[in-house]
């Protein structure tokens, strides 16, 4: 039982949960805009079944193989030391295995039952994951989590293409808003764990620039993405949307500017819980939109 559990642990759950509620979404706000748009949700059972299965095990083995490469470091930190991998639960070389084979078993199962375009996508999200953010970019480039973003929005537009065969405009702006909202999420934690991704060297931004600087990073980031999401409105989506972008977004934005005048590493961590829904909320409403669509 403690090896189940340590297996579960290193595919990230909650991660795997949130990244499925986006494509999952993501299918169905695409039906409104697919060749029978009069009929929202018009989608196969199968193809919703394959896609969570596809995304799940692409999360879960993008997430071993995260603990894989960070073992080195995790033993370092307070807030990973207790991972299976540090903590002696699990060898490394069993989750690197069962990183690569989740991954590689994603891959195949999207290829042979959702669509190029989808596999793509989801083969792409798995890339950014591992080569070009825990790989490459996390220890060497401040710039990592908003590149390493992109992963997140692959799992959108995998989504996106399951039910339309493609990425058109809005899939890929629909994508974008994963894009958008993960720097200003991930650098209210990295206030708050500051001292820790400073202790191994990881270019964090704060740990490059500080609390305050990073915080009106947050505060712009957000100030951007707010205008952003409403703006899809006028590429097509509904106005059950556009509300919840307005509300969330602004939510967001009002917390994220006390952050610039308390950027106290307890006040990040109050604006990292308070905003971590916004893309569950904002992904459930495409798909609520899809079903409940109205414009002015």
């Amino acid at each position: 039982m403690n090896t189940i559990s340590a297996y579960i642990d290193v595919s990230k759950p909650r991660i795997v949960v949130v990244l499925v509620i986006t494509a999952v979404a993501s299918l169905l706000g695409a039906t409104r805009f697919d060749h029978s748009p009069n009929i929202p949700w018009d989608i196969s059972i199968w193809q919703i079944s394959f896609l969570v299965l596809a995304g799940s095990l692409a999360s879960m083995g993008s997430s071993a193989l995260n603990h894989y490469y960070d073992r080195d470091i995790d033993k370092f930190m307070i807030r990973t030391t207790k991972r299976p991998i540090p903590s002696g639960k699990l060898p490394a070389r069993n989750v690197l295995i069962y990183g690569l084979i989740l991954s590689a078993a994603s891959v195949i199962i999207a290829w042979f039952t959702l669509n190029p375009i989808a596999t793509f996508m989801i083969a792409l999200g798995i890339f950014i994951y591992v080569i070009i953010y825990t790989a490459w970019l996390k220890r060497s480039n401040p710039s990592n989590i908003v590149i390493g973003g992109f992963a997140g929005s692959a799992a959108s537009m995998a989504g996106w293409a399951t039910t339309t065969g493609s990425i058109d405009l809005l899939g890929f702006l629909v994508g974008w808003l994963v894009f958008m909202w993960t720097p200003p999420h991930f650098w209210c934690l990295a206030i708050k764990k500051r001292e820790e991704y400073a202790s191994v060297k990881v270019p964090m931004l704060p740990v490059l620039i500080g609390n305050e600087r990073t915080a009106i990073y947050i505060f712009i980031n957000t100030a951007i993405l707010l205008p952003f999401s409403i703006s899809l409105y006028f590429v097509g989506l509904g106005l059950l949307y556009t509300i919840t972008a307005l509300v969330a977004g602004t939510l967001m934005l009002i917390y994220h500017y006390k952050l610039t005048k308390n950027p106290t590493p307890e006040f990040a961590w109050k604006a990292y819980k308070v905003t971590a829904p916004y893309l569950v909320v904002i992904f459930i409403s495409i798909a609520l939109d899809a079903l409940f669509y109205y414009r002015i």
